[in-house]
């Protein structure tokens, strides 16, 4: 891949050949797969009309490669979100025409945070057709402090990642839109270890973090969801206390280098977690999430 005449990152065949994916699930034990796209690709940067023309390029290989492999894989289409008619019009083609439960959406968009009115018209529409939402950081911070150690990637994603989450919660997104099913990758970043912090916050100083909305962040826990990505057992565990045993769901980032290279391994390891709680983050969360159901994969 290439970006502004540089090479972004060296990728294999299993980013595009299906049957080679499908290979190696069956070697790592995975029975479907939800794909989306690689989020340097969401564009929101572009021209509005040349991001809607590769998104729905994206949308229709990737529903082209569900039809093809319907027991496989499940497919979240891209929006061309900073025109939000746009988004709306390719959300509605993702949901009725392409068969999509959902989209995945950036953790920001330029320089609107998630909270931003410009963005209600999508969420209501993702509200109306039951299209829920994964929300993935991308556009970190790379220059400065951040230029060496892979900062962007270790540090600045579990903030663009908190960011998100505090941006809806904060700025009323969850109040204004109580349907709206919203997962956040990498296991909501840092939020559940600072929620603490950021509710003593919240109530010490509502001069600066209650402008928008009243309700305390905490009151949010079990209204979201996470990915289970945190390649550690204690943070795991602190993840399904926290957010709740029926919000987070298996997520791998397949197949980067900071996935999970043995996807549910992590899950499996946690000797507390019994045969039903497995069950739920491996793939019940995922399919209530979705809409979906078992059968449909039988």
């Amino acid at each position: 891949m290439m970006k502004d005449g540089k090479v972004f990152r060296v990728i294999q065949e299993n980013c595009w050949d299906p049957e080679v994916r499908i290979k190696e699930m069956d070697q790592s034990g995975v029975t479907v797969q939800v794909l989306s796209t690689v989020p340097v690709m969401f564009s929101y940067w572009a021209k509005p009309q040349d991001t809607l023309d590769l998104a729905q390029m994206l949308n229709n290989d990737l529903a082209a490669t569900v039809k093809k492999y319907p027991k496989r894989f499940i497919g979240l289409g891209t929006l061309p979100l900073q025109a939000p008619e746009l988004a709306v019009r390719e959300m509605q083609r993702c949901v009725n025409e392409l068969g999509f439960p959902g989209v995945q959406i950036g953790s920001h968009v330029n320089e609107w945070d998630l909270n931003a009115p410009e963005l209600y018209d999508v969420y209501a529409a993702a509200e109306k057709l039951n299209c829920c939402l994964f929300v993935h950081p991308w556009d970190m911070q790379i220059d400065g402090r951040m230029s060496k150690y892979w900062f962007p990637w270790l540090i600045g994603m579990p903030t663009e990642t908190t960011m998100a989450i505090c941006s809806m919660i904060m700025g009323g997104i969850f109040e204004k839109f109580p349907k709206l099913k919203v997962c956040f990758a990498h296991g909501g970043g840092a939020f559940p270890y600072t929620v603490g912090r950021i509710s003593h916050g919240f109530n010490v100083r509502p001069d600066l973090c209650a402008m928008d909305n009243k309700v305390d962040p905490r009151k949010y826990l079990g209204s979201f969801y996470t990915d289970s990505l945190v390649h550690d057992r204690g943070a795991l565990r602190l993840l399904t206390s926290v957010v709740g045993e029926d919000k987070v769901i298996l997520g791998t980032d397949y197949p980067f280098p900071l996935g999970e290279l043995e996807p549910g391994k992590l899950i499996d390891s946690m000797d507390d977690f019994d045969y039903k709680l497995k069950d739920k983050l491996k793939a019940g969360n995922a399919l209530e999430f979705l809409g979906l159901s078992r059968k449909q994969f039988e």
